[in-house]
């Protein structure tokens, strides 16, 4: 793509970069039958050649953004299928963040917008007034028809219809000691939103790790990764979290080393993945924000590396594998969340149209209700197509966003594996029954 912006343009970084971007682009169109909001709503400017043609201009003409840039932006799930279709390597990633924060500079948006935007980003990345918001959401779901019914306030109702009925306790348990003699020592991000929502995740992994003969070292002040504000073009509030965490695992890292900061929430780990590049201009952090990602792992790439005992003999489960976003196309992790799976016992079966959204993406099921509702009634149907008894995610909110449009239970990842090999099985499996496997055959024969 050719492009025309002056050298006193290019003296930003940002718009250097988004510069390099759009010249990779070839107009091919290749990544529209893989954007999920293209496939829903078939407007070109609703794809990411179209989007790349709006950022081309917004940027190029130095101009602020407009409500159709917003718009179409907006609708964008950065769920990062095209960066995985491109076959020229347009790194649409970094384009439409730089875009996001180009729109949160210049564009003032409508009132009722403003305030939910900033009231989740008020909330979500704080765990206790998170859980506080979660408890005082039960006074509200009267009023979710009321609220559906006023345009303005729909991210309102579909916030209220997302909220768990009861929220769990937080799990204050220690960290387990390894069982065996420590073969490597590991943190894990304890998240904001997965931490309040199901910290059975968590702490499913810890197990896991412990009887692996897996450390797990605490990082003091660690908090949010960051993602929710970072979607939503805060920059400085997005690298404050990334410093404050770099901080963290830095003094873990220079204080007896780590293996490896695992992370449990797939699109946690898309952006800690990208600390390297999100704090590359700060002198200070640039190196230290470098060897950070370099060490962050999903927590199926760990266990996918490391040696695992023989799995308990639970009985045969069928799943039907949901391939969340951040981790098929963020991370670039594909073979080892189903590959775990089926070594631990359980029968494996992928849905059709995998690569799609089921559109959660953070905050998008509640900026973006409409769309998100037709992108997860589409992946229900395929999901329940291949009758599976569980679904299994490595996001917690692809697992939130699917377990409101089906009466399948969704576990994580881990929680499956760390029932296969010799921990509690997970509450949702009330009910499941799995057919008998051949270690219990053989031992009832």
């Amino acid at each position: 793509m050719q492009t025309n912006f002056t050298s006193e343009q290019l003296q930003d970084p940002g718009v250097a970069e988004s510069e390099k971007i759009l010249r990779k682009c070839v107009h091919c169109g290749f990544c529209t039958a893989t954007c999920p909001t293209y496939v829903t709503l078939g407007n070109e400017l609703d794809s990411p050649r179209g989007r790349i043609y709006l950022i081309k201009d917004m940027l190029e003409n130095d101009r602020p953004a407009d409500k159709e840039v917003v718009t179409h932006i907006d609708r964008c799930l950065s769920c990062l299928a095209c960066v995985t279709t491109c076959p020229s390597g347009v790194d649409y990633m970094h384009l439409v963040d730089h875009a996001r924060v180009h729109i949160e500079k210049t564009y003032r948006r409508p009132l009722a917008d403003r305030l939910i935007r900033n009231m989740l980003a008020f909330v979500l990345p704080y765990p206790s007034r998170f859980r506080w918001a979660l408890k005082a959401s039960a006074l509200g779901r009267p009023f979710i028809p009321l609220f559906k019914a006023i345009r303005p306030a729909r991210p309102i109702a579909a916030m209220l219809s997302l909220a768990p009925q009861s929220v769990p306790e937080p799990d204050r348990s220690a960290p387990p000691v390894p069982t065996i003699s420590p073969r490597g020592r590991v943190a894990i991000l304890a998240g904001c939103a997965q931490s309040v929502l199901d910290p059975g995740i968590n702490a499913a992994a810890r197990r896991l790790l412990a009887r692996a003969g897996i450390e797990i070292a605490a990082a003091e002040g660690e908090g949010c990764c960051g993602a929710l504000v970072h979607h939503m073009g805060r920059e400085d509030d997005s690298l404050a979290a990334a410093r404050r965490n770099v901080d963290a695992w830095t003094g873990l890292i220079d204080n007896g080393g780590l293996d490896a900061i695992l992370i449990t929430t797939s699109g946690c780990g898309t952006t800690i993945k990208d600390y390297g590049h999100m704090l590359r201009l700060d002198p200070d952090y640039a190196a230290k924000a470098a060897k950070v990602s370099a060490l962050a792992r999903d927590i199926t790439e760990y266990l996918g590396a490391i040696e695992l005992p023989e799995p308990a003999a639970i009985g045969k489960l069928t799943i039907a594998y949901h391939a969340a976003c951040s981790l098929q196309h963020g991370q670039k992790v594909t073979v080892q969340p189903k590959a775990l799976l089926r070594n631990a016992g359980f029968t494996v079966r992928e849905p059709a149209e995998g690569h799609l959204c089921c559109g959660s993406a953070g905050t998008y099921n509640i900026m973006q209700p409409e769309i998100s509702a037709k992108l997860r009634d589409r992946k229900v149907r395929n999901i329940e197509r291949t009758k599976p008894q569980v679904i299994a995610a490595g996001n917690i909110g692809c697992i939130t966003q699917i377990g409101s449009g089906t009466g399948i239970p969704v576990v994580h990842t881990v929680e499956l594996l760390d029932w296969a090999y010799g921990g509690p099985r997970p509450r949702q499996l009330d009910g499941v029954e799995p057919l008998p496997s051949e270690q219990a055959v053989e031992a009832a024969g």
